[in-house]
């Protein structure tokens, strides 16, 4: 059975709707009000996404943010007379911009607010950058011309580029580039164009910071928040010898000898919950060649609300998404590795806050390289060049707005340990590096309540979230790649209102040079589909499964499952609530007849809904879960729950009312047999509609032969009478247009094809 693919009224039945013909993708959703009062209260059984965003859901800063004083607004004038930056000059802008930045941190940073903003203003034309730029002063706009106005070249230099790549040269050799106590592992996710994060380096790593050649020296900056030396050990709470906190606590009790001084109310911290052999249990990750590894997959950044520091407890300003065992083996779990693991609460004590990049655009020049050779290409062409666009780790509350970022070397926009961004209306295109190691992503790791909304994205690997991304908001996107959960415990995020179609090409078999899929391997058979699940024994190569509730909604996601063929529905029911990983109750891992599914790749196309993984149950007629309007006009919400699926369905976001033609109208249709359904046979009516008069939403009617059996995932959806079949609320996302013809396809094993065909009351043309 085709399952999901173009799932219409209720999930599970296959509707393959032939859009050969459609549009590149309706477009990203510019704008939408994202606003505060635009948001809806949070819908009962569903998780908060309500402050998602820049400061919990406040409005992006405008001109009555910024900071008055001259002193903390550097013009593009000022820029060309006090540091040199001048545009079109072929001269490197890097030292120039870099210390335009370091003013701001010197003079400004230390008194200026989200109310008192500095600005530094780039000018139109085209500067030069040739190696990372620190953005690390708080409260800081970085505002070109626009993004057609004002370019950033980014040609690193010798310092920049990796000088440690894997013994067969494919990728960026983190373990390999050494200096001292630190390894490149340690810069991940690697180097950029701009950082936001502190270059404070701990007092541990000073003499060796010191020594260290200057293309080593980054590998110590920002060492003063990485939780092996801020972190405090924790102890397990009254009455609860395994956990120091439970999921929905929010009091978690640090161990009696912790270092407090850096944990302060309204200051950020990581509680980090140390991985055990019973969680990757419940994952389904165990019976691998892969091994099991000591680290922290569950992870999340909170604000402090109390602190105690004669009790050694700090109390969170949201309840925890997870268990927080003491260590790996306090859940009776066997030591990983042979060492048990601590768990952690990690204070940032040096976040980058306030950041804004504005208005500009940038890529990354690569001599010798030709940006068509990139196009379908998912692998690297330029290993030693792996460098990002905009980078944030250990960042809060800030944003991208406005931005185009073409053929950046690796990941245009980057996150690792990071919340409260807001990523908007920014173009993204191309990547010289998209294979082995992950490379090419629109990609968050390890971030928590951001919002993502009106981005366009072309010609990268994955919009991806992983390594325990949780509360994020995915929003009026226009893709041509996948939904990717990539694995790593991710969870609670939220997909809707995005357009998404997916071309056969995309896929990992598709490469020149330095190949990999996901996890680093070689190139699988499958090609990506709208959605990618991390399954917990293929996604324990890295770092586990896709973890509990990640929602999809109202999406437009189509997917080209052969070279040169139509672009297929993909769940498509507009009013159901997808929720993958959950049973309704809980966690659970997708399976096949309660058998848990080793690989996303080829079972994209299978039905997990009705107890399977994908909780489907509930449905919503509004157009989004998020925002109470869309673009101004405000939808009725009525949200339900079912034990057995529905037949209603919205098919798209708008509000177009349409009515079956009424009978004798000029309409036709043929039955016909395919082969394009995996088992049996598949029966097809094909609707021909010769008239203007046309509906989005028909009832079909047929008698099967004796002896053929439709599919009992149907049997929620149909009436019979014998071997009579009706379907209703059959939907082909709008009217059919004149002339033109699509199927309705169903999935039945027997033999003969159906007789007595009608469609809207109307007779068919028979076979």
């Amino acid at each position: 059975m085709l399952g999901i693919v173009g799932t219409v009224a209720a999930a599970g039945i296959a509707v393959l709707v032939n859009t050969a013909d459609a549009a590149p993708g309706a477009g990203a959703l510019t704008g939408l009000d994202t606003s505060a009062g635009n948001r809806r209260a949070p819908v009962s059984g569903l998780y908060d996404w309500s402050r998602a965003g820049y400061r919990g859901g406040q409005n992006l800063p405008g001109p009555s943010e910024i900071n008055s004083s001259a002193a903390c607004q550097i013009t593009a004038a000022e820029l060309a007379s006090q540091f040199a930056v001048k545009p079109n000059d072929g001269l490197d802008d890097s030292a120039g911009l870099q210390a335009a930045i370091d003013s701001i941190r010197t003079t400004c940073s230390p008194s200026a607010s989200y109310s008192r903003l500095s600005l530094i203003t780039l000018p139109a034309g085209e500067l030069a950058v040739s190696r990372e730029l620190h953005a690390d002063a708080d409260y800081l706009i970085i505002r070109g011309a626009g993004r057609d106005a004002t370019k950033i070249t980014f040609r690193p230099d010798a310092n920049t580029l990796y000088d440690s790549l894997t013994p067969d040269g494919s990728d960026w050799d983190e373990d390999g580039m050494t200096s001292g106590q630190g390894k490149g592992g340690w810069l991940w996710p690697g180097r950029g164009l701009f950082r936001v994060q502190s270059r404070g380096v701990h007092s541990s790593y000073a003499s060796d910071y010191a020594a260290a050649p200057e293309n080593r020296k980054d590998i110590f900056e920002g060492t003063v928040n990485v939780h092996w030396k801020a972190g405090s050990k924790l102890r397990a709470k009254p009455g609860d010898a395994v956990n120091s906190a439970k999921q929905g606590d929010r009091v978690v009790h640090l161990a009696t000898n912790a270092n407090m001084a850096a944990m302060t109310v309204g200051s950020f911290i990581n509680i980090r919950a140390a991985n055990s052999v019973k969680f990757y249990e419940q994952q389904k990750a165990t019976g691998t060649d892969f091994p099991m590894l000591n680290m922290h997959m569950r992870a999340q950044i909170f604000t402090i609300s109390a602190v105690d520091t004669a009790n050694k407890t700090v109390t969170l300003d949201k309840p925890l998404e997870y268990d927080v065992p003491v260590t790996s083996t306090s859940d009776g779990s066997a030591p990983i590795a042979g060492a048990a693991y601590d768990s952690k609460a990690s204070p940032l004590v040096d976040p980058v806050v306030g950041v804004g990049f504005e208005d500009f655009g940038f890529s990354q020049a690569m001599p010798g390289l030709n940006q068509a050779d990139s196009i379908n290409n998912y692998g690297n062409m330029a290993p030693a060049a792996e460098m990002h666009g905009i980078v944030f780790k250990w960042a809060a509350n800030s944003w991208v707005k406005g931005i185009r970022a073409e053929m950046t070397g690796s990941h245009p926009i980057v996150t690792e340990e990071a919340k409260n961004l807001q990523i908007v209306n920014n173009e993204l295109d191309g990547s010289w590096n998209k294979g082995k190691g992950g490379n090419g992503y629109f990609r968050g790791s390890r971030v928590w309540d951001s919002l993502y909304t009106g981005n366009t994205s072309r010609n990268l690997r994955h919009f991806t979230f992983q390594w325990s991304a949780s509360g994020n908001v995915v929003i009026g996107n226009d893709f041509d790649s996948d939904l990717n959960l990539h694995g790593g415990w991710e969870r609670n995020n939220l997909f809707e209102l995005n357009t998404v179609r997916v071309p056969y090409a995309h896929r990992s078999a598709n490469c020149r040079a330095n190949c990999g899929e996901e996890g680093g391997g070689g190139p699988d058979s499958s090609s990506w589909f709208p959605i990618w699940w991390g399954a917990g024994k293929k996604a324990v190569k890295w770092s586990g499964a896709s973890g509990p509730r990640n929602v999809f909604f109202n999406n437009t996601m189509t997917k080209q499952t052969v070279a040169g063929g139509p672009f297929n529905d993909y769940y498509a029911d507009h009013a159901r609530i997808y929720q993958f990983g959950w049973n309704g109750t809980g966690y659970q891992h997708l399976d096949i007849g309660g058998t848990p599914i080793t690989d996303w790749a080829s079972n994209e196309q299978r039905d997990f809904t009705g107890g399977h993984g994908v909780d489907a149950t509930k449905t919503d007629s509004a157009a989004s879960l998020f925002l109470s309007s869309i673009n101004g006009t405000p939808p009725t919400s009525t949200t339900t729950s079912t034990t057995t699926t529905t037949t209603t369905t919205t098919t798209t976001s708008t509000t177009t009312t349409t009515t079956n033609p009424p009978s004798g109208s000029c309409l036709t249709a043929k039955i016909t047999q395919t082969s394009v359904w995996s088992s049996g046979y598949g029966a097809d009516v094909t609707l021909t509609n010769g008239c203007a008069t046309a509906t989005s939403s028909w009832t079909i009617e047929f008698d099967l032969p004796s002896g053929t059996t439709v599919s009992s995932s149907w049997s929620s959806v149909r009436t019979s009478t014998g071997q009579h079949h009706k379907f209703t609320n059959v939907s082909f996302n709008g009217a059919i247009k004149p002339g033109t013809s699509t199927k309705f396809g169903f999935n039945a094993s027997g033999t003969g094809l159906p007789t007595g065909c009608t469609v809207n009351g109307n007779s068919c043309g028979g076979n």
